[in-house]
Formats: structure tokens, C-alpha cells, sequence
């Protein structure tokens, strides 16, 4: 991309970030798990009924409060490890493992879903929004992980980018 930038400055093997790559991963995917984080510790009821509407309980139990509150917590975690984890390491070494991890997790959230039965996973018609959260979101951020792995956009005029090593 001809806006490349250097990432922050740190230890290992140094690269230029394309620019899709700093938007999806330090500002869009932060931004969206703050969202989910906000929905399940401030609108328990409203991420319940979006998630299966025919089992939301009328009055949230209160270890289901405590499930969402400890679910809250993790997409805070997540915002916070990719926003501020990746944003301080220029390490291509830190990013792959950071992201390796976090397409673990998308692998895992999308079998999340699967007791919703497998239309789940190819009806647009029927997603709420929560479900675009789950499903097409997820699959956008599995995606770009794959392709942040291959090295997909790390190459300049056909050749790898040149990796530095700093003290």
C-alpha cells in the first residue's frame, strides 16, 4: 500500500504495517470487542435476547450476570491486548503470535454458535446484529489474521519486506 508506516519502535525483527492492517487491528477490532464488552456488562438483558431471543430469561439469573460480567471482561482484555500489546512492538515475531492466538479464538467463537444449528453460519437474512458481530465480523478478523500470517501484504514490489534487527 503506498501509505505504509513504520510501526512503534521495539525489539526483534522490525516491519512497515500496511495500512488495513493498522486500521483492522489497532482501531476497528479494538473498537468493536469495547462494543461487545459494553453489551454484555451494560445491557445484559438486550445481549441475551440478541444471542437467542426464545431463552433470554426475563430476569437475568445471577450467575448468568456473573457469566456476562466475566464475558465483558474478556472483550476488554481482547480490545486491550491488540490495541496496546500490538501498537507497542514493531516485532513481526509478536504480531504473528498475537495474531495466531487471536485466530485460535475465532476458530473457538465461531463453534460457539453451532447450537444455533448450522444455518447459522450462511443465512444472512436471519442474522440480528449480534449475529453480524459473530458470525461475518469474525469471519473478517479470522481472514485477515490468515492473511496477516501469509504474509499477505508484507511484500513490496514482489519482495519480502526487509525485517532489522535491533538490539
Amino acid at each position: 500500500m503506498a501509505s505504509d508506516k513504520q510501526a512503534p519502535a521495539g525489539e526483534g525483527s522490525a516491519f512497515s504495517l500496511p495500512l488495513l492492517y493498522r486500521l483492522f487491528f489497532l482501531v476497528i477490532e479494538p473498537l468493536s470487542a469495547l462494543l461487545g464488552a459494553y453489551y454484555a456488562y451494560f445491557d445484559k438483558k438486550a445481549y441475551l435476547e440478541l444471542t437467542h431471543a426464545a431463552s433470554a430469561p426475563e430476569t437475568i439469573p445471577l450467575g448468568t450476570s456473573i457469566v456476562l460480567s466475566q464475558l465483558a471482561n474478556l472483550y476488554l482484555f481482547f480490545a486491550i491486548n491488540e490495541a496496546l500489546v500490538l501498537r507497542s512492538t514493531s516485532d513481526i515475531r509478536v504480531w504473528k503470535t498475537v495474531l495466531f492466538c487471536l485466530l485460535i479464538g475465532d476458530i473457538g467463537h465461531l463453534y460457539t454458535v453451532r447450537e444455533l444449528g448450522l444455518n447459522i453460519y450462511w443465512s444472512p437474512s436471519t442474522w440480528n446484529a449480534i449475529d453480524w458481530g459473530n458470525i461475518p465480523f469474525v469471519y473478517l478478523g479470522a481472514s485477515m489474521r490468515i492473511a496477516f500470517l501469509a504474509d499477505v501484504g508484507l511484500y513490496k514490489s514482489g519482495k519480502r519486506l526487509q525485517k532489522t534487527r535491533t538490539a
